[in-house]
């Protein structure tokens, strides 16, 4: 039976892995068991974990939970620390019905230690966090800039016809191998990555559309080095970390300035530094304006060189 001692509640499956993993190895030499239950994954083969040991640490994403909780699988009377991560998401994608009904279950609020993280405190975070805490300490990180220092900032004015052209010599050319490209359409994320795979770039996408499983794979082969290329959307880029990504490329600007900076954020981590490389065309350039106000600053548009517009090599 399930009576964890600590629950994180995370808003999406790449995020409460990435918790769990990172939990275990902190844990490594305590003997406590960490747990993570995430939709689109086999119920069952989560459900004979949870029976075969105890579990001290839950992670979860909230509907999940809900499942196991609601067939008696889970008791969450012991909990005495509750950790909600990315609560500014979970309203956004509608979660905090599912979350208040997980709370109901956990002990009064005066009889555990409650932290809850955000990127924003908006009114709503802020509502959130009175009702779940007594009398909490708010602790604000200031971003010493918007955008790290660390990260190369460049962008490229080029016609949307050119962009894939630009895209597949800037990684050739340059044998890059840990690539990270954004655009904004799940549609554009797959076409990305199945010219990229064809033309000999090894690549994988990261997207809603993909399923859980496979996304998880395509992540260690990511981090491991295998694949060069990961091509994802802001959903699934968001919490995203990996060591020792040398490129963000923005296939398409991102229309919410925030975007910008989270993703130019996965490169130039913990001191290394790193490069981040947008194509402006005609359909998306609308979005500087709005990226540079929230950078304070302006950002220097360029031409490619010539050889990055080269023709792609066919593969027979």
């Amino acid at each position: 039976m399930g009576e964890p001692r600590a629950l994180i509640i995370a808003p999406t499956r790449e995020l409460v892995v990435q918790i769990a993993k990172d939990a275990a190895d902190l844990t490594k030499y305590t003997g406590l068991n960490v747990m993570s239950f995430v939709g689109g994954m086999d119920f069952d083969k989560q459900l004979k974990r949870l029976e075969s040991c105890f579990c001290d640490i839950l992670v979860a994403t909230p509907g999940r939970l809900l499942d196991f909780n609601q067939r008696g699988e889970v008791h969450l009377d012991m909990v005495e620390v509750m950790v909600l991560d990315e609560a500014d998401r979970m309203l956004d994608m509608g979660f905090i019905p599912q979350v208040r009904q997980i709370i109901r279950q956990t002990p009064m609020k005066g009889e555990r230690q409650t932290l809850l993280f955000s990127a924003t405190f908006t009114d709503d975070v802020m509502n959130l966090a009175k009702q779940w805490t007594t009398e909490p300490a708010i602790v604000e990180i200031e971003p010493e800039n918007v955008a790290s220092d660390s990260v190369e900032q460049h962008v490229y004015m080029v016609a949307s016809s050119d962009k894939y052209k630009l895209l597949y010599n800037l990684i050739a050319q340059n044998d890059w191998i840990r690539v990270m490209v954004f655009a904004n359409r799940k549609d554009e994320v797959r076409r990305i990555e199945e010219r990229l795979t064809r033309d000999g770039i090894s690549a994988v996408q990261m997207s809603g559309d993909v399923p859980q499983h496979k996304r998880i794979r395509a992540l260690e082969g990511f981090r491991e080095g295998k694949i060069r290329v990961m091509v994802a959307t802001d959903v699934a880029g968001r919490g995203i970390h990996v060591d020792a990504i040398s490129h963000v490329i923005n296939f398409t600007l991102p229309e919410v300035p925030d975007d910008y900076v989270h993703r130019i954020g996965r490169t130039g981590r913990a001191g290394s530094s790193g490069t981040s490389i947008s194509f402006a065309g005609e359909d998306d350039a609308y979005a500087l304006p709005g990226i540079e106000a929230l950078l304070g600053r302006k950002i220097d548009c360029e031409m490619p060189p010539e050889e990055l517009l080269k023709a792609v090599p066919r593969k027979h």
